[in-house]
């Protein structure tokens, strides 16, 4: 009986100790969808301010903004709200510049985005540093053209010699006071030096490419959550399909990992070797010790 009882207490610590840990594996599972909750509120947060900007900006064009945004995560390596607030902070200067043409406005601005992505990533520079020089430009401020590291210093006289030079790429004419032709201007010098595209080609083919953008389909996931209208299917494919890219750029590499390891293994291994008496001599008393201590503490542990 005294066994049986013994028995069954044990048991019934087991099972305590069990919904112990499940309950502090839900708590778990909840604090971290507590965190993703947080997450999701405040990215459409900032997703329904940033519709909002653009549906006043654009008008009409809003929803090919919109369009736009949500192919970011490829063509930009931005997510749909990083994108929104990269245009919304030159578009008014765009609109103005076209006359109130908002179609075209929403085409010229996701052009200088593109732009912008393909430069920082051909030119290794800063996002940021190329995101300020835009917005210089729209207020007729050129002291940051050099950030786009094309050759050009960052004066007005500069700007006016790389529209001058677009003009014999491109045969348009451009005007320094309207900010459409410069980012028009650019787009075609960057073109000429082998830059456009490089994103978009990144995104599907490098391994650092294909990860900017599968942490921007990811953040869009994180959005579509918090929307009763978003495509959720498409979302995850768009997620799915970045993760993919990074799979296939990483597996080479774990390949060519395999191959050159043997002989590095094999050259440890001699390394090893040499040492084997000395590790071997220091393992026995440490075991010693350790045997020692475990017999003394056995019948406690029993």
């Amino acid at each position: 009986g005294s066994v049986m009882s013994g028995t069954g207490s044990k048991i019934g610590s087991a099972l305590k100790a069990g919904t112990a840990a499940a309950i502090a594996g839900t708590a778990a599972v909840g604090v971290a969808a507590v965190g993703i909750g947080k997450q999701v509120l405040a990215s459409y947060a900032d997703y329904e301010q940033l519709v909002g900007g653009v549906d006043t900006l654009f008008g009409n064009a809003s929803k090919t903004v919109q369009g736009f945004a949500d192919n970011a995560y490829k063509t930009a390596g931005l997510s749909a709200n990083a994108y929104m607030e990269t245009v919304t902070g030159f578009s008014a200067s765009m609109v103005a510049s076209l006359k109130g043409d908002t179609a075209k406005a929403a085409d010229y601005s996701n052009q200088a985005v593109v732009d912008m992505a393909d430069n920082a990533n051909k030119m290794g520079s800063n996002i940021g540093d190329i995101q300020n020089a835009y917005q210089g430009f729209a207020k007729q401020n050129y002291t940051m053209l050099d950030n786009l590291k094309l050759g050009y210093g960052g004066t007005q006289e500069e700007m006016k010699r790389l529209l001058s030079d677009a003009e014999k790429f491109s045969g348009q004419k451009y005007d320094i006071s309207s900010f459409a032709d410069v980012t028009q201007a650019i787009h075609v010098v960057q073109t000429q030096m082998g830059i456009t595209g490089t994103t978009a080609k990144e995104a599907a083919s490098t391994i650092s490419g294909s990860i900017d953008s599968t942490k921007a389909a990811y953040q869009n996931l994180i959005t579509g959550l918090g929307s009763s209208n978003a495509n959720i299917k498409q979302l995850v494919d768009n997620l799915m399909g970045s993760l993919t890219n990074v799979i296939n750029n990483i597996t080479p590499i774990i390949g060519n990992l395999i191959t050159a390891l043997p002989p590095v293994i094999t050259g440890l291994l001699g390394a090893i070797a040499k040492l084997l008496p000395t590790v071997f001599s220091t393992v026995s008393s440490l075991f010693g010790t350790l045997l020692t201590t475990i017999v003394s503490l056995l019948p406690t542990v029993i």
